[in-house]
């Protein structure tokens, strides 16, 4: 049971599977061929990983520009935060665009 209990009151980077692989694999420069090996060498690394969900999650909410994070790249995380930020817009027109119910003359008492 205290295992139990320190597990969640760890924080989720303390359970990280990158805590001990050298974060320079998470960072990587460029776009030639070693680059893509090595973001391919981290995204190995976070697909085993046990907080990959949260680590992603803290990434998006930060808006991390840099790096590796929760199994994604920069690219792949601006192209998901354009998509949040068009389901947003496009939810908001849904809501404001409905026509209003249809009245049958009810009163109620």
């Amino acid at each position: 049971m205290a295992t139990a209990q320190r597990v969640h009151t760890t924080h989720w980077r303390e359970r990280g599977a990158c805590l001990r692989v050298d974060p320079d694999l998470f960072f990587p420069i460029g776009d030639g061929g070693l680059t893509q090996v090595q973001i391919t060498e981290a995204m190995v690394v976070c697909r085993r990983c046990p907080v990959m969900e949260r680590c992603l999650g803290w990434a998006m909410q930060v808006e991390q520009v840099e790096g590796i994070w929760g199994g994604t790249t920069e690219g792949e995380r601006r192209l998901m935060s354009r998509r949040d930020d068009t389901d947003e817009h496009l939810g908001a027109r849904r809501v404001t665009s409905t026509r209003p119910a249809r009245s049958y003359g009810w009163k109620q008492s």
